[in-house]
């Protein structure tokens, strides 16, 4: 009620994005809609809410912390993943409340175990392989080892699935490790099923992965950024664009739009400076509106004399150093600007737009970053 900012999500622009993403992938495949990162910045609750009125029934998520979050705001009781980050404590909170993980270290699996049996249930895995992003997975020397295990412990363990994780489909530099690390991963599936391993799931896609490797989607695919309304970079959406022809009309839609206010507006005379520092020299005199959003609020001081808002539908540019809580922004030819009137940080009005990919220009930050940067406080709304 008395913050500064705050986000409005958009029903309708999901709900297209959610059936442009099913069309993409086909019946084959089962989305798990990505909500790590709050959600890429959108947060988690309330996508949670549009994506079950929507027919999800399947949440990925980085951590247990998010895992807790998706759970107590489902109402349909969903299948959750964690792809990351779990403590002891949070397996044994994962596992009595069915909530599956990945799996990518022995000590992982032995810890599984030990909950299934103080739970009494079993504990749902998924058995990451490593096929080269050298990050977190099974190596191949380790796989002979993991399937003992799991038969060993059978009474304990679901196989709720077998998964990689590509290093960067979204960008063609990256093609020759994808198709080594495609080549690795159906060879060392192959090998675990003929170790007598069953799973419910494989899955290895992403947002970038169901544009560029569709023959990859199995029967689940983890896609986020594109439910936002954005692409994994520009690079998949032209070619997108180019294998479905669409002459460069984007089909995503941005369910995000990011409000301020104008707090204060103030003339400042020809040759002062404005701000901190000596970053901004007025070189006319010069009339400033006020916002009170900074770096604390997730805009970024990067954008210092280089970013953009809208106030009625017009842009206006931000001088000055971006400070901790305010920013400034030129209205010198502005008409009938006044204190309260609103003031878009991310999203469109009128015919112009203040896109997260003008910002990652402006500021060298990626879609993902700036987006996840956006403080959890920040009050969101669904319109």
């Amino acid at each position: 009620m008395f913050n500064s900012s705050r986000i409005s999500l958009s029903r309708e622009a999901f709900e297209h994005n959610v059936q442009f993403i099913k069309r993409l992938v086909g019946d084959q495949a089962q989305v798990s809609f990505v909500v790590k990162g709050n959600a890429y910045g959108h947060g988690i609750e309330p996508m949670v809410q549009l994506a079950e009125e929507c027919g999800y029934r399947h949440f990925s998520v980085y951590s247990a912390e998010e895992a807790e979050r998706v759970h107590s705001a489902a109402q349909q009781h969903p299948e959750i993943m964690i792809m990351g980050f779990l403590s002891t404590r949070a397996t044994y909170w994962a596992v009595e409340n069915e909530v599956s993980f990945f799996c990518f270290e022995s000590e992982r699996l032995v810890c599984a175990v030990e909950a299934a049996r103080k739970t009494g249930k079993k504990a749902k895995i998924h058995l990451e392989l490593e096929t080269g992003m050298h990050r977190t997975g099974f190596t191949v020397e380790q796989l002979p080892e993991v399937a003992t295990f799991v038969k060993q412990h059978q009474d304990f363990i679901e196989l709720e699935g077998c998964c990689t994780h590509f290093a960067g489909a979204e960008s063609i530099a990256n093609f020759v490790r994808i198709k080594n690390q495609k080549k690795a991963f159906k060879k060392y599936l192959k090998y675990l099923q003929q170790q007598g391993l069953r799973f419910k799931y494989h899955h290895v896609n992403c947002s970038a992965g169901v544009i560029r490797h569709p023959d990859m989607n199995y029967n689940l695919v983890r896609v986020g950024i594109m439910h936002y309304g954005f692409w994994p970079s520009e690079e998949i959406f032209i070619e997108y664009s180019n294998q479905h022809q669409t002459e460069g009309v984007d089909p995503l839609k941005r369910v995000i739009t990011w409000y301020s206010s104008i707090m204060s507006i103030k003339n400042v005379e020809k040759g002062k400076f404005i701000g901190y520092g000596t970053s901004y020299l007025a070189h006319e005199d010069t009339c400033i509106a006020l916002i009170p959003v900074g770096y604390g609020y997730g805009y970024s001081r990067t954008l210092s004399n280089t970013g953009r808002v809208l106030i009625k539908g017009t842009r206006a540019g931000v001088i000055g150093t971006v400070n901790m809580n305010c920013l400034a922004v030129n209205i010198t030819n502005f008409s009938e600007v006044y204190v309260g009137d609103p003031v878009v940080l991310i999203g469109g009005e009128k015919e112009n737009q203040i896109s997260v990919s003008s910002f990652g220009k402006f500021s060298d930050q990626l879609n993902y970053e700036l987006l996840t940067r956006l403080p959890l406080d920040i009050p969101r709304t669904i319109d």
